[in-house]
């Protein structure tokens, strides 16, 4: 037999290989002769994850609202591969991240909510964690991390929650890492990178031609480049915005005037706008790191389009002997909404030339109460995912995973390549961007931060040359935690071996569903979860109220109030300028849930739940609600106290049925209790209420046994291997000499009383438990 040669053998031809070293039919014939050495090779990993996209976006499985975002890159994956119907990810971002590279449960690791600066690093990744890239350097495979993935705390500040700084990927077991440490693009710079300008001058990030704001816009003008360049530019048939041409180039427009030889001090290019610019963290194999902030050149573009060309640089540098995993996290389509550049988006495409989209006359002025700009933010929201559905294209064309038709269209046949590509979103999408119309209906009040329907189910596409019958759809349910156990299949790695017994993943397998179309369900029971992470007592910084009228939401996790207003949000803390709303800000929702009473007797917003929980069999789905629940004085509001925590269960029927689905609404749910269900349901409904409940339960338990570990359950044993000893001592050690703030080192895994140091009050709690053993689980 002849061996056909191939191009690129790593990319496009070797053989595809799971536990089984599947052989590529493209690349030899059929006599059975021997493979060639690189047809055994591993087959590659390209998992992209996509940032607050719901299924409610998608045509591919039936739904995508009244006016879907084209997707026609993402549709063609699909098709090349397998769609999961009933993919669930956690409620927000987070947490599912960490359950991709961990295979665990939020639960299970106290990552809860999304990471801010305010919290301990307890509520992180441990480095003590057997992540998926350390399990798959046992398989032989390098991996990078391109682009957003928010496993970790920031560098703002005293970096209080990053004990290992810039280096904290490489000690999660990346080889390389060229992302953001952030959870989102920063907002908006309402001055353009003018700071001579007021903000809010100019709200979509770019000085406005004369049409759009007679005010303040501008027809021409000079672009300064942090390269230090300059190029005037004036408005014309092709250039209808100036101002938007420079901001997708990467520039500073100076509205009206030439360029000049010194650029003028008033170009600000340190500071970020949205999605058009990015502080970079670098990390390698050998440990060095760097950053590289809005001020370089490589930091200022598209963030869709930096973070394609990141990847593409890194998987094309990489050995065609050597077996990668490259995740990719777009931001896309996380606020702040913004539009993208118009070379991204097909002329026919609903908004792409609407001037007015960016112009201060399209606003509706807010108030509490309205929802503010949402048909805007529906337009923008499908322009960006367009965009980053073409960048998602072109990672693959230029990895050589599939080529260009004549037509534009994406000509993938993953059959012909050696790369599995898995793309999946990481929570539901926001409420302003959801597609809430026919098909479809999702529910924009019930969206990403509920573990409802619309917040956690999530596309779920996979592709290769190991998967058979391609073009199916799999309807059974899988969650995101599976991801970890997938990909470890895919290498050939053995979870249970290179994870210690005494502590399992919740990880269910995946691979039968790629290699068997007649696979049956593998989980019975689906979870999601979200919570509350542990808070920094050490910070400086405390957040006061926001409310998200959109999902009848009020919480405490902003600490000012441009990061509320990013989310689409209504501030009442300091400085909100809200008539009856003190100086200082209210402290707490029971306050500003009062102050609304006043203002509107059936007001809907009700204070987010400290704890989300919700299980299901595939036909029901029981969400458990733990919520603080304060007194109501509104004459008075800052008099509002805290009463309790309750519980409350709520029962669903649901179904991902096509083309509207049978989803958990307000009002829908069979039965409601507190804290638990005593009506009585039909029989179906009730043997399926015991068996969520019990799980449910079991939950609870793991819950509440993980987040007293350090202080009730094994006080000492910060590494979680299950005993106290001399590797405590030498962890604690190493991390105490880590991260110093006025001499005493910060926030870590070593934290053991969780006051914000890593100091010798926590060597004495290891001390006094030094040979103590214990569980790691909890029963079921």
């Amino acid at each position: 037999m002849k061996t056909i040669p191939c191009a690129k053998p790593t990319i496009l031809c070797a053989a595809a290989a799971a536990a089984s070293a599947l052989l590529l039919s493209s690349c030899s014939d059929d006599s059975g002769a021997k493979p060639s050495p690189q047809a055994q090779q591993k087959p590659n990993i390209l998992f992209i994850v996509i940032d607050d996209f719901g299924l409610d976006q998608l045509t591919s499985y039936g739904y995508g609202g009244a006016v879907p975002p084209r997707t026609p890159n993402l549709t063609a994956i699909a098709k090349a591969g397998l769609q999961f119907r009933n993919a669930w990810a956690m409620p927000t971002c987070t947490p599912t991240r960490a359950t991709f590279f961990t295979g665990r449960y939020p639960s299970s690791t106290n990552i809860l909510n999304a990471v801010v600066s305010t919290d301990l690093a307890n509520s992180e990744i441990s480095p003590y964690e057997v992540t998926l890239p350390k399990l798959l350097r046992t398989q032989g495979y390098t991996s990078a991390l391109i682009g957003k993935m928010h496993l970790t705390g920031s560098d703002l500040g005293t970096a209080a929650n990053l004990p290992y700084g810039h280096q904290t990927m490489w000690k999660l077991g990346w080889d390389y890492f060229d992302g953001y440490l952030d959870g989102a693009p920063y907002p908006i710079d309402t001055r353009a990178g003018l700071a001579t300008v007021a903000e809010g001058t100019y709200k979509c990030g770019f000085v406005s031609n004369t049409t759009m704001d007679p005010v303040n816009g501008a027809d021409g003008g000079a672009c300064y480049f942090a390269t230090g360049s300059c190029e005037s530019i004036t408005r014309s048939s092709d250039i209808v915005t100036p101002g938007r041409s420079c901001m997708e180039r990467g520039g500073i427009f100076d509205p009206g005037q030439s360029c000049q030889g010194a650029r003028p001090g008033y170009i600000d290019f340190s500071a970020q706008n949205g999605y058009y610019t990015g502080e970079f963290i670098q990390s390698w194999a050998d440990g060095t790191s760097r950053k590289v902030t809005a001020t370089d050149p490589s930091a200022r573009g598209y963030r869709s389009t930096m973070e394609t060309d990141r990847a593409v640089a890194w998987a094309r540098g990489q050995s065609t002997d050597t077996p990668w995993m490259m995740s990719v996290g777009y931001s896309a389509i996380h606020a702040p909404l913004q539009v993208p550049p118009l070379s991204l988006v097909s002329e026919s495409t609903p908004g792409r030339n609407d001037n007015l989209l960016c112009s201060p006359a399209s606003d509706i002025e807010g108030a509490p109460g309205r929802i503010t700009a949402l048909i805007d933010d529906h337009i923008v929201t499908n322009l960006m995912v367009e965009a980053m559905d073409k960048e998602i294209g072109r990672l693959l064309v230029e990895l050589g995973l599939a080529t260009w038709n004549g037509d534009g269209t994406l000509n993938y046949q993953p059959e012909k390549t050696n790369t599995v590509v898995v793309v999946m979103g990481d929570n539901g999408t926001y409420v302003n961007s959801v597609k809430f119309t026919a098909p479809g209906r999702f529910d924009p009040t019930r969206a990403k931060g509920f573990p409802y329907q619309t917040g956690v189910s999530v596309p779920l596409l996979v592709a290769g040359p190991i998967v058979k019958e391609p073009g199916r759809e799999v309807a059974h349910q899988v969650s995101s935690p599976d991801l970890y156990q997938l990909f470890a299949e895919i290498a050939g790695a053995d979870v249970k071996a290179g994870v210690p017994a005494n502590r399992p993943v919740d990880a269910q397998p995946m691979l039968a569903y790629l290699t068997n179309p007649g696979q049956g369900a593998i989980r019975s029971l689906n979870f999601s979860e979200m919570g509350t992470n542990f808070t920094n007592p050490a910070s400086d910084i405390t957040p006061q109220p926001c409310v998200v009228e959109a999902a009848n939401a009020c919480f405490t996790i902003f600490p000012n109030k441009a990061l509320c207003e990013d989310q689409s949000g209504v501030w009442y803390g300091a400085g909100s300028g809200l008539a009856g709303v003190p100086a200082e800000g209210f402290s707490q929702c029971g306050q500003v849930l009062s102050y609304r009473k006043a203002l509107d007797a059936d007001d809907a917003v009700d204070v987010l739940p400290d704890s989300q929980k919700a299980v299901s069999d595939g036909s029901y789905k029981l969400v458990r609600l733990n919520r603080k629940t304060y007194t109501v004085d509104t004459a008075n509001p800052v008099n509002s106290a805290y009463v309790e925590n309750r519980n409350t269960d709520e029962l669903y029927r649901i179904d991902m049925a096509v083309p509207d689905p049978t989803l958990d609404r307000s009002g829908s749910a069979i039965a409601t209790g507190s804290p638990t269900i005593t009506a009585a349901l039909d029989a179906q409904a009730q043997q399926a209420y015991a068996a969520l409940k019990a799980e449910m339960d079991l939950r609870d338990r793991v819950a509440a046994y993980n987040y007293s570990y350090d202080s009730l359950n094994c006080p000492g044993d910060g590494n979680r291997d299950g005993v106290v000893d001399q590797k405590d001592l030498d962890n604690w050690m190493e991390l105490s000499r880590l991260n110093l703030h006025e001499g005493v080192a910060q926030s870590s895994w070593y934290d053991l009383n969780h006051d914000g140091k890593t100091d010798d009050a926590d060597r004495a709690i290891i001390q006094a438990n030094l040979g103590r053993s214990c569980k790691l689980t909890v029963a079921g």
